[in-house]
């Protein structure tokens, strides 16, 4: 594993140099100051998603839901549970895929929810369906830094 990691800040996108032995500390954005890994998941569009994933050394899960799905209902919980448990390990974040149609197209998002495991803009896992939180945590654990 390398020394420090290089992420975005997810309110300004200003890139951060990060100790990897510090990400349990809260690192801050040395532009706005604000986490650059907060423990709720990241609400990704095409705007910011070639920032806070494709530019990303650390591995992004990324949950695509939508509002009216029931299992993602189910799933947004567990999701972010996982999230500020695992959030300095693996970086979370979610795509609407409503809003967010051409993300969704872009990975061709068939069934929601659907979970990508990212590094570097390169897919490494997905999975569709509804997971527990012990499954999710085993799912990503050969994924985190």
């Amino acid at each position: 594993m390398s020394e420090s990691l290089v992420l975005a800040c997810p309110q300004c996108l200003a890139l951060n140099r990060v100790a990897t032995a510090r990400l349990d500390d809260n690192p801050s954005c040395g532009k706005c100051s604000a986490a650059v890994l907060p423990k709720e998941p990241l609400e990704l569009t095409s705007d910011n998603f070639e920032a806070l994933v494709v530019r990303s050394e650390m591995p992004v899960v990324i949950d695509f839901w939508a509002s009216w799905c029931g299992p993602c209902k189910m799933m947004g919980p567990i999701f972010n549970e996982v999230a500020a448990q695992m959030g300095t390990r693996v970086r979370f974040a979610k795509i609407d895929t409503e809003a967010q149609q051409a993300l969704a197209g872009r990975f061709g998002i068939r069934s929601i929810p659907t979970l990508l495991v990212m590094k570097q803009g390169k897919e490494l896992a997905r999975e569709s369906g509804v997971m527990q939180a012990g499954q999710l945590k085993q799912w990503l654990a050969p994924h985190a830094v």
